[in-house]
């Protein structure tokens, strides 16, 4: 089997070890793989989420038959295995945090029920936010507010736990609900649970605003300037302050009995130009800062075991930064892996990027931590027009919208993108997420994570108008809740892709498809459980075959879907 190992601290050195996992990819590789020994006779369950109507509906199993088939052809190597899989989920935000204060206690938990009970979506990998971000009621806050404060006497999460004012903030039904209370929701419902593990990645949009060069949140751009803002960079004098800060972030919430299972030095480090917080490193100063500071304080305090992730951008772009910091032999053994996002393209995961730097640095995983529908209700501009049929907020409560082509990045087709539009086409929401999750565990991803687990039905709140869709979305002046077809795609995915299980080589015959009508990944389970995840893109059901050793079962999927089939082996 291939083994993709990945333990902090990891003794192997990448350059050495390149070449034998080529070599090892290659002789494993589905063109050459051998036969598995064992071959099942009926499927152990389909579930099926479709635009028809289906949510996580189970299907009647489907028998094998002996021989090889042919066509279109899903080809699983059960005894070949890849990565690791830390889990799927979705993120805290004081934005959903909000949100759900606007409900009474009862329903919030019925709801919190819903997203991390064993019932419900039973998410494992989580995110939030170290001080302020976009998606932050009012922004502009840290933990440490004192200028010039080094050795952080001031410092201190209340803000996470302040609350609000139901004065400030009419329609407000728990005042005391807040980011840390959510979070701790969530792990009060994973201590009854026989898998009780709820991994949360904690990202920092930007130092403390004294810290910083600019000396303040961030600047936005402007016309002037061809609209370039910047977040900023750290002071050289408030480097190893930084680090102190994290850590004393990660300290004060195992305090509050929430361990962080993941750290990132800063989310977004090439910047948001201006828009919010955020604050730079480029590949060579977050190498040093890992290597001189962050590393060493964390492998010296109580959070030696947390996961340090670097970059913590778009795909394309991990390369660059893996080249720089997984080569470091000195910065290495603090560093777990590398964390992407998927804002690059709407429609290209980047498989080339994904398998290059697993080739070249094997011991360290991916995970993708932030993924959402932008610009959600963004007005176009008239140089654009909206699309066919749009209407604001046509998406609450209407799953047509989400299972069609009618979102966008940056307003649209964005011809004024020039040659940058090409990666950025209007898109179908459900195929945006199913795509990228199965993709990108079919190539090296170790874990998934999506942005906001729930926002208000206009996309928010947001303190600078970045509205973007939600899995769930709830209109809090009345209380309804819309379970949005990604919620129940993202369920799907958890409920049979689990910590622990390794991704397997597949191939794809697609016979007289396109390129992009049917994917498929495959995870098994340490019991045997197969999982094959598969997309349909298209308007027409399609008939498949799924081979495994020198059996295959006909699968039919159902138009514009995402089916799972489960086999025991």
């Amino acid at each position: 089997m291939i083994q993709h190992p990945r333990t902090k601290g990891n003794e192997m050195r990448p350059a050495a070890l390149a070449p034998l996992l080529l070599a090892t990819l290659l002789a494993a590789s589905p063109a050459c793989a051998q036969t598995p020994t064992r071959a099942p006779t009926i499927t152990h369950e389909i579930l099926l989420t479709s635009e028809a109507g289906a949510r996580q509906s189970p299907l009647a199993n489907v028998p094998f038959s002996e021989g090889l088939a042919e066509g279109t052809v899903i080809t699983i190597f059960p005894d070949s295995t890849k990565q690791t899989i830390e889990g799927i989920g979705t993120s805290f935000t004081e934005s959903s945090a909000f949100v759900l204060a606007h409900l009474e206690p009862q329903q919030r938990r019925a709801l919190m029920e819903k997203v991390y009970g064993e019932s419900g979506a039973n998410f494992t990998l989580t995110r939030t936010h170290i001080g302020a971000c976009d998606f932050s009621v009012e922004g502009k806050y840290s933990y440490a507010n004192e200028p010039g404060d080094r050795e952080l006497k001031a410092f201190s999460i209340a803000p996470d736990i302040a609350g609000f004012d139901p004065v400030v903030y009419p329609g407000i039904a728990d005042p005391g609900y807040d980011l840390l209370p959510m979070i701790q929701e969530a792990l009060a419902i994973k201590q009854g649970q026989r898998d009780q593990e709820l991994k949360i990645i904690a990202s920092a949009w930007t130092a403390p605003a004294w810290m910083k060069d600019i000396e303040t949140w961030y600047i936005p751009g402007s016309a002037a300037n061809n609209w370039q803002g910047t977040g900023g960079a750290l002071k050289p004098e408030y480097v190893s302050t930084y680090a102190d800060y994290l850590v004393r972030y990660l300290d004060a919430y195992a305090d509050a009995g929430v361990m962080l299972w993941g750290l990132t030095p800063v989310n977004e480090p090439h910047g948001v130009g201006g828009a919010w917080e955020s604050m730079a490193f480029s590949p060579e100063s977050q190498n040093d800062f890992v290597k001189y500071h962050l590393g060493p304080r964390l492998r010296n305090s109580k959070h030696a075991d947390a996961r340090l992730l670097i970059y913590d951008q778009n795909m394309d772009g991990l390369e660059k930064w893996a080249d720089t910091i997984f080569a470091d032999l000195e910065t290495t053994p603090h560093v777990f892996g590398a964390a992407v996002h998927w804002y690059a393209s709407t429609v290209n995961v980047f498989e080339d990027v994904l398998d290059r730097v697993p080739a070249k640095f094997p011991e360290f995983a991916i995970i993708h931590t932030e993924g959402c529908i932008d610009n959600l209700g963004t007005a176009a501009s008239s140089s654009i027009g909206d699309p066919a049929g749009y209407t604001e907020s046509g998406w609450f409560g209407n799953d047509a919208f989400w299972w069609n082509t009618t979102a966008t990045d940056w307003a649209y087709t964005a011809s004024w993108m020039g040659d940058g539009a090409a990666g950025h086409p209007m898109y179908t929401p459900v195929h945006r997420y199913a795509r990228n999750i199965i993709v990108g565990l079919d190539h090296w991803i170790g874990g998934w994570v999506d942005w906001n687990i729930v926002l208000d039905r206009n996309g928010g709140p947001n303190h600078v108008g970045n509205f973007c869709g939600a899995p769930i979305m709830i209109d809090t002046s009345t209380r309804e809740v819309y379970y949005t077809p990604i919620y129940h795609i993202l369920a799907q995915f958890s409920r049979t892709i689990r910590p622990g299980d390794r991704a397997v080589w597949t191939r794809r015959e697609l016979g007289g498809l396109g390129s992009d009508d049917l994917h498929a990944c495959a995870t098994i389970n340490g019991d045997g459980l197969l999982s094959v995840q598969l997309l349909n893109t298209t308007k027409n059901a399609i008939s498949c075959k799924l081979q495994i050793g020198g059996r295959y079962a006909e699968i039919v999927m159902p138009a514009n879907s995402v089916q799972t089939v489960r086999v025991a082996m």
